[in-house]
This record gives C-alpha cells, structure tokens and sequence, in this order.
C-alpha cells in the first residue's frame, strides 16, 4: 500500500515541505528516511528523539567506513577480498524527557497534537508534539535539528519543553554509539541491505566530558579511521547539568530543573564531527569547529535559499507532483553538496543500505544533475575517481586488462563485491566514468580538468576496453565475458550497452591531443569502436541485449506479484536462463548514446523490452519514463516518470527504510530534463526536442551550462528559452538552430503524434506498468 499518496490527511500537500499531521505505528524507520537531513557529507536521520520511538534511527559520515577480510566458500583468484561498510557513528540525536515522573513517549504517553516536518526551503526538521501528562499537566516539546553546509561537519539540535502549569522536568541529552549496539537492521536475506559485524568496531580514544560539554574520539578496529566529536549544551535557564557522564557508548548530559507556564526551557546542543586518520586529537579539531546553534540553522537555510534559485523544477497546474519533485531534488542536495572530494553512496547519507558503497549509480544518474547545478560538485566526484585511478591499474592486472578497471562497489578503492557475476563483470563502470566526465566537459567548458584528470581517464579507460575485447572472424569488434545494466542476464558476449558505451569511450579517448596517445594505439581503438559488434536480431528487427538473449527462454509472466523482486525468490540460475529484465539496458543505451540510433529503432527496443522489464531496479522507471517520451507514448512516460516520482515517498520497493534511492532522485531531475524537456547533450550544440505531458501547464528550470545560466520555460505549444547569466548561446531545437540571449526566444512546437506501437510474439506485456504499479 502507497504510503505518502495514500493518506494525504495524514501527509497532506504542501509544495515545500514534507508534513507528517498524525503518529501512527508502522512505518517509522521508512519515515526516518523520508525525513533525514544530511549535507552529502554528514547525515542524520529522521528519527524521534525518545529511544521507543525510534526504529532504525543514527547519523552517518561520507566514507568513514570499517573494513574486513572476505570469506568465500570457494575461493578464486581475482576475487574481492577486501569488504568495506559504512559505519553508524556516535548519535547525538537523542533525549529522555521526564515530567512529574513520567517518561514522555509516543509509544506509552497520551498524545493532544502531533506534527513534524522538514522545509525543503531551509533544511529544518522540526517536531511539535503536545502531551498529556499523568500530572494533569499539557506539555509540548518541539525539537528542531539542522545540519551545517560551510561547516559540514556541523550539527545543531534544540529542545523546547513549555507547559500549562509548574512542572518538574527532567531531561537527558545523550550521544549514543549505534554502531557497537545490538539492533535489528531489517538485514537478514536480502543483499540490498546493511549488514552488521559481528565484533566491536569502535574502540575509544578519547572519553571526556564536564559542565555539559563532551570531548570523544573512537577508532575503527580494521580500517583504523578516526572519528573525533565534540558536543556542547545551552540553556535558556542558565541551568547548569545535574550530571555529565561518559562511556564509550552512551554519554550524557542531565537537566533537572522546575519549569514555569510562562518561562518554556530550551535545551541547544552544538555538535560537531571531524574524521582522519590517528594522527591528530580529533576531539579537539572538533571542538575547534563547534558553532551555536543558531548560526547552524542559518547556514542551512542561507544554503537553500541558494540552491532553489537556480536548482528548482516547476510543474505548474501539477501541485500533486511539485511536492514529490522538490522532495526528490532536496534529496539531491543532500546527498551532495558537502561530499567534497568523494564518492557519493547509493543512499546519499540517510542510511545504511548498500553498505555506504560508491556504484556507477553517481556517474550516471548523479552527474547529469550535477554537471549542469552544481558543475563543482560534479568535478569533485570525478577527482574523487581519478584519486583511485592506482588502484584501478592494480585491477586490471589482476583481471589481465591493461589501463584501469574501476570497482564495481567500493569506499576505499578496493573491489567489495563478493559475487563476480552481478560485481566485477560489470565492466561498463569503466565507460560510465568516461562517459561522465566527457560530460562534465562539454557542460562546463573546464579545459584544465580536460587536458589533466580528464584525459588520464579517457585514456585508461580506453586501454582497458582495447584489452579486453578482441577482433573475431568476422572482423568485428567483440566484448565476451560481461554483464551489462541488466542484472538479470549474467557475465554474457556482446551485452549491447556494454558495447555502445564501450564504442563511446574508444572514440572519446581517441579524439584526445595527448602526448602518452601513440598513433598506433589511436589507430586500435578507432578501429575497435568503428567495428564494435551489435548484436541485431533481423527476424524482430531489434537491436538484441546480448548475442543469446533472443534465444532464451521466456519469463513466466503469470509469477505472482508476491514473488517479486525475482532476486529475493530465484536462485540467479534461474533468472539468467529466461528472457526477462531487471532494468533498462539496450534502451539505456539508446538514450545515452542518442545520436547512434534510429527513432525506429528506439520504439522498436521500447516496444520489446519495456513489457520484459520488471522494475525491480529503482533504476528503472525513470530510464523508462524517458525513452517512453522520445518515441512518443505520452502516457506510459507520465506513469514510469510518476512510479519514479514515488519509490520512496510511497516505499514501492519496500527497502526505503534503508536509506533514499538517490540515483533514483537523479533519474526524476534526469527525466524531467531530458524526458519531458527532451534536452540531450555532447553534440555540437545542447539539444532539445520537448515532450511536455498533455495534462502540465508548463515546465520551468535552470540549466549552468557552458559558463551560463539558461533558463528553459515549456508551454503546451512552445518552449521559451533565455539566458540569464552569460554570453548568447545556440541551441538547437527539433533540428532548428537559434541563438539564445538574454531576450526570450520562443520557438513553436507541433504536437508528436503517437505512434502505433509494435507487436511482438512474446505474449502478453503482463509485467507492464500498471501490473508493477498496482502492487506497490
């Protein structure tokens, strides 16, 4: 059952903010994730600040991560050895209040009004909760918490506790370390999710703390990161602690004090996080950076207001959808603006699924948003790749490739896939990269990332490919042994994507001026992508997914809805062997390399394997969506785009109690930007060709591109286009070249007639999207 669209009494519309009106049970550690607040490198949850309350609750850090020696039953050479997790660090997020004897909780307490939210507009999570208590007395408590971005380490939380008449309060501030508790992680038999490990992780370094202040530091056991926090209090009363304890997995700080009907008690708590290596007091370089809580809260919203200036999507005449879409582009920032030089985990820094690694999920669903919002952030990720170019040299040796071959999940550098199948044999990570930063390039006009980072990964990844693949008999190029996007179909010759995306990376590297390129390896890598081989099945006239994919068995579509996501019910043997998708992957490609393919041949792949696309990828459906408006079925792109929309606002896949979906989040700014506004880029000129919905008023943003601000305004009929900040520009629209200045040019747009789809005999389409949306 939806779970945000279901109840809008409960979670009702309100296009900046996300508002939660009743407390019910269930559900608790998925809204912990709706409601998490994070910078890209320091995230906290959104969990209640009483432990009853609280279901998967904790904070996280960007990278800061344990590590651990991999046990294969069967061991191989090759294999990953090295496994690598993020780690839950010491919580601050946590309080115990009690009035005239009684400990409030929403799970024991009597509750007058609730609300809670978080404004996408300042960063601010705040919870309003009036009780009351066994005393007779009405107490209310509002917590608000916001993270710092110019201090990314930063984190400011307040508690106010006011009351109808004198009370006795008595209140505990605590800092929590979740990592070394027992809990239920909600881990057991699904490979999305968290695991946990089996002995003590962090080991104390420094435990002090006095007069309401703390001073600590932990060491994790295997990877031998240091995490240093520092926490201070302020009372409106000027009430000092009644006690400050420490422990190396539960400090606090205690507050008993009378409280009057007209004199509320505030309780700031300044936290402040620093990471490194055992080299420096991380305590104290904490402390050096603790702000007052106010000037956290300022830097929250100054950041905001910021990012919407220029970041914000407007759907008009589509309140429904606006919350959603600002919802999923807060998310964005989130899991972004601070990370700095890193990766950015599949979770951003709300949870812990995937085990805070770093996928191609960054290059090719993250950088797009990125590269034309935040063009730094976008470098820094790129950097943060090159960084781990030793590494990738030292893989592909060990898999006999020359140049790099980057890891398929990591933290560290280091391979953390322990199944090679659906991990290592993804070798498409590599053109992923490639194809990120020929993106960032062509956005952002940086010509020294060009001619330094951005080369040497052309070129190393174009090494790797060269290696890897082989002329045939036939003259053409092949690439054996692979899996593509498509988890579903394993370590097979030729995956289309693979190739197309391959094809891109050789000629990238090859258009290069750079000295380390000799003419002959130009000459071989010219060669390999002009002969790539494509598979194409002539009796369907569509491109086939891999050389045997026409030839498998097809999937059961009368498996019962119960029995989805296949991989949590099928062995992989199973799956592999029938003709069925987890995901987008020829018609991934298609969209990427937009300009390789036919607009018959983009329906006719649409027509085949979107009916055979489970979408038990949160990758999926906005991939879908996309494609589904390039060839004209209106329709189908608003329900993919909207399923899309909704993965973790509605928890359609079950798993959002792990963390969001944030390349998901980028495929809705993706789909809404190349989907219904039709941009496609790294051609001679930025490219649109709209396909605004039949039901939208019009759709609004703001792309930095080449050194300037373009705003975009589609119409029903037209699309206006303008340049608020920069030199003119041109713009290519439905093959009409026009240029853009400062003065609007609006430019007419027929309507695209749908097309008749194709039939083909496999069936019926029962894995569609009606069938995947109704069991949600």
């Amino acid at each position: 059952m939806a779970l945000l669209t279901s109840d809008r009494a409960r979670f009702p519309n309100t296009p900046w903010q996300l508002v939660e009106t009743v407390h019910r049970p269930g559900n608790a550690g998925t809204l912990e994730t709706l409601f998490s607040l994070g910078n890209g490198h320091l995230g906290i949850r959104g969990a209640h600040w009483a432990a009853a309350d609280a279901d998967l609750p904790g904070s996280f850090i960007n990278g800061f991560h344990e590590t651990w020696d991999i046990k294969h039953a069967e061991n191989a050479f090759g294999f990953a050895r090295t496994g690598q997790r993020i780690l839950y660090i010491p919580d601050a997020n946590n309080f115990t209040v009690i009035i005239d004897g009684e400990t409030l909780s929403l799970h024991e307490s009597t509750v007058l009004d609730y609300r809670r939210s978080v404004d996408f507009a300042t960063g601010v999570y705040e919870c309003q909760i009036t009780w009351h208590c066994r005393s007779g007395a009405t107490v209310t408590t509002t917590e608000r918490r916001a993270v710092g971005f110019e201090s990314r380490g930063a984190l400011g939380i307040s508690l106010q506790v006011a009351a109808d008449q004198n009370i006795s309060a008595d209140v505990t501030s605590s800092v929590i370390n979740r990592q070394d508790q027992q809990v239920d992680d909600h881990s057991s038999h699904d490979p999305r999710r968290a695991g946990r490990h089996a002995g003590r992780v962090l080991l104390p370094v420094r435990l002090e703390g006095g007069d309401g202040s703390l001073r600590l530091a932990w060491e994790a056991a295997e990877s031998e990161q240091r995490l240093g926090m520092a926490v201070d209090h302020w009372t409106s009363a000027g009430v000092q602690p009644f006690d400050t304890l420490v422990d190396q997995d539960d400090s606090s700080v205690r507050y008993v004090l009378a409280v009057g009907p007209h004199e509320p008690f505030v309780l700031e708590k300044s936290v402040s996080y620093a990471v490194g290596q055992a080299v420096e007091d991380l305590a104290d370089a904490a402390a050096a950076a603790l702000l007052p809580v106010g000037e956290i809260f300022a830097e929250s919203e100054a950041y905001f207001r910021d990012y919407w200036t220029t970041s914000d999507i407007i759907v008009s005449g589509q309140s429904e959808l606006q919350q959603a879409i600002r919802w999923n582009l807060f998310q964005l920032a989130q899991a972004t603006a601070r990370a700095d030089v890193a990766g950015i985990p599949a979770k951003g820094v709300s949870g812990s699924g995937y085990d805070g690694h770093y996928f191609w999920d960054q290059e090719v669903y993250l950088l797009p948003y990125l590269s034309y919002t935040n063009p730094a952030s976008a470098r820094q990720v790129l950097e943060f790749r090159h960084a781990l170019l030793p590494e990738a040299q030292i893989r592909a040796k060990e898999l006999s490739v020359d140049g790099a071959l980057f890891p398929w999940r990591t933290i560290n550098g280091l391979e953390s896939s322990a199944y090679y199948a659906a991990g290592t044999a993804q070798f498409h990570i590599a053109a992923a990269i490639a194809f990120a930063t020929n993106r960032y390039i062509w956005a952002s006009g940086d010509e020294e990332f060009q001619k330094t980072m951005g080369s040497e990964l052309l070129i190393e990844t174009a090494r790797m490919w060269a290696s890897l693949g082989f002329f045939g008999k036939d003259g053409q190029f092949h690439i054996h042994g692979v899996t593509g996007p498509d988890e579903y179909t394993a370590v097979v010759n030729d995956n289309l994507y693979t190739n197309v995306m391959a094809r891109f990376n050789l000629r990238a590297a090859a258009a290069l001026d750079h000295p380390e390129i000799t003419d002959t390896e130009r000459q071989l890598w010219e060669q390999a992508a002009n002969r790539m081989h494509l598979t194409y099945d002539e009796d369907l006239q569509v491109h086939s997914q891999d050389n045997d994919f026409m030839t498998l068995e097809p999937w059961d579509w009368s498996t019962p809805r119960s029995k989805y996501p296949l991989l949590l019910n099928f062995h992989p043997l199973v799956i592999y062997r029938h003709q069925v998708l987890k995901q987008a992957d020829t018609v991934l490609a298609m969209f990427l390399q937009w300009q390789d393919f036919t607009a018959e041949e983009k329906r006719r792949a649409f027509d085949f394997y979107d009916p055979i696309t489970t979408g038990d990828s949160t990758l999926s459906a906005c991939v879908q969506g996309i494609m589904a408006a390039e060839v004209g079925y209106g329709r189908a792109a608003l329900e993919h785009f909207t399923h899309a929309l909704y993965i973790d606002l509605d928890d359609t896949h079950g798993n959002t109690i792990d963390g969001v979906h944030i390349a998901s989040a980028g495929g809705v700014w993706s789909s809404l930007v190349s989907g219904f506004a039709g941009l496609r880029d790294q051609g001679a000129v930025p490219y649109f060709d709209p396909r605004l919905p039949a039901d939208w008023d019009g759709l609004e943003f703001h792309l930095l591109l080449q050194g300037r601000l373009l705003h975009v305004e589609l119409e029903p009929d037209a699309i206006r286009l303008s340049i608020r900040k920069g030199a003119p520009l041109k713009v290519d629209v439905r093959g009409e070249l026009f240029t853009v200045g400062s003065d609007p040019v609006r430019v007419q747009l027929d309507p695209v007639p749908a097309p008749e789809p194709t039939v083909f005999p496999s069936g019926p389409p029962t894995a569609s999207i009606p069938v995947v949306r109704a069991s949600a």
